[in-house]
């Protein structure tokens, strides 16, 4: 849902394709595209970074391993980008409802006197990161051209995330399917966000991809 404010309060690395609106207090492309291939700037998500030990209470109830990726009750998609690290996403402008969740389930571990050992939960906001969804029938086609790990389903099914080089950049790469269409979102550093975008879309040239504006329903 566009915002009734008239000036943005926050704004991608990624250049936004006209026609613009504001979205949740963010700049983004208004543009809507049909091409069978799709990439939208979803760095408005909300994105938050939680480290805790990986045999602990707080990972038992994020309930999502390392290299997998699931929602959770709330419908925030939970990542599991590392061995004792998760990427959490949600709608816009929601990092503190998801981050005091986790927060929350940390300290009752902690007066049951299961300690929840070290936790640490970063409420990302627009610093540091980008994120883009590529979504179509071709995106692994694609995403082969720039991208060296198997895309077949055997190996990386709906609901796999690993880290990977895409177009030279560190990536975190999360298969996230949209009913029965392949889409991935695609985290990298925020200095690279716009590098990234642009190699996905010229990799994409001959499959008929363009840019899709975000609406605020991408998670």
């Amino acid at each position: 849902m566009a915002d009734t404010v008239t000036a943005p309060v926050a704004r991608s690395p990624i250049a936004a394709a006209a026609p613009l609106a504001l979205v949740h207090g963010w700049e983004v492309s208004a543009r809507r595209s049909a091409a069978p291939l799709r990439l939208v700037d979803c760095t408005p998500l909300a994105k938050v970074l939680v480290r805790a030990d990986p045999d602990g209470p707080l990972a038992r109830h994020l309930g999502v391993g390392h290299g997998r990726a699931a929602r959770d009750q709330h419908g925030t998609l939970v990542v599991g980008s590392g061995p004792d690290e998760w990427l959490l996403l949600a709608p816009p402008g929601t990092e503190p409802q998801v981050a005091g969740r986790v927060r929350a389930v940390a300290a009752r571990a902690a007066a049951g006197e299961h300690d929840p050992g070290l936790v640490s939960v970063v409420e990302l906001f627009t610093h540091g990161r980008a994120l883009i969804r590529l979504t179509g029938a071709d995106a692994p086609q694609l995403l082969a051209k720039v991208c060296a790990v198997d895309l077949a389903d055997r190996v990386t099914p709906d609901g796999t995330a690993f880290r990977s080089s895409v177009a030279k950049v560190a990536t975190d790469v999360i298969r996230d399917d949209i009913g029965q269409t392949r889409s991935y979102l695609l985290h990298c550093e925020r200095s690279s966000g716009q590098y990234l975008h642009d190699a996905i879309l010229d990799a994409g040239r001959e499959l008929g991809i363009e840019p899709d504006g975000f609406t605020g329903k991408e998670i």
